[in-house]
């Protein structure tokens, strides 16, 4: 993988390992595993975020209960089930970071491209929200496809934005749990995950980590 496909998908995590790792898929004879990460909000909540990770870099750290850093790419893949293609997101883990208490523990950096028109909607409260399609270019030809929302004047940007056209932007990766009727009887406890906006950056503008400042927000890294 090329400097620039390295730099088009940034990710930085750290949080509480909640699952056992669980064998995923194998590649060239190399395994993968995937266990889920515990990531803290400002708001005293937390995002669970699927990670995947190869036995090259599993260490003694990775247990259920401990604290760690990662840093890696979000990712996308198509699982085929016996009706339908489904499209899963996973954060793939480059490498073990020492962990930081003064860096955000939910950092993603993402340059891409609009793939589907954006989606832009007011809710009963008045708040302005745009969904958006981002593909992101992967080495062997690969794109990953990411689910991005932005919020506001952000969401005012993209909303006008044409498919084909660049997007540069600092985020968070946000899970969240829903439920969809399968049939008259039967309701689906699901769990979806998204990119929610921070800030869109120009193209020549240069991105760094994001540290707290002194009232506990996120300011950007000197």
């Amino acid at each position: 993988m090329n400097y620039e496909q390295m730099n088009n998908n940034k990710v930085y995590l750290r949080g509480k390992i909640v699952s056992n790792p669980v064998f995923s898929h194998e590649v060239f004879g190399e395994k993968f595993y995937e266990f889920n990460l515990e990531v803290p909000r400002l708001s005293e909540s937390f995002d669970t975020i699927p990670v995947t990770i190869s036995e090259r870099i599993i260490n003694k750290s990775i247990y259920v209960g401990n604290l760690i850093t990662i840093s890696g790419q979000f990712r996308s893949y198509n699982k085929q089930t016996e009706t339908k293609s489904k499209l899963v997101l996973t954060v793939f883990v480059r490498e073990l970071e020492p962990n930081d208490e003064l860096m955000n523990p939910n950092i993603i950096e993402l340059n891409g491209y609009i793939c589907k028109e954006p989606v832009f909607r007011t809710t009963p409260f008045k708040r302005e929200i745009c969904d958006v399609l981002l593909a992101v270019n992967r080495a062997y030809n690969k794109s990953d496809y990411i689910p991005c929302i932005a919020w506001g004047r952000n969401a005012r940007f993209v909303k006008d934005m044409k498919v084909g056209e660049a997007l540069n932007l600092v985020g968070r990766i946000q899970s969240r749990v829903y439920q969809k009727r399968v049939s008259d009887d039967l309701v689906e406890t699901k769990n979806a995950y998204e990119i929610s906006i921070t800030k869109i950056v120009s193209e020549d503008g240069s991105l760094n980590y994001v540290k707290y400042d002194n009232s506990g927000n996120f300011a950007n890294a000197e």
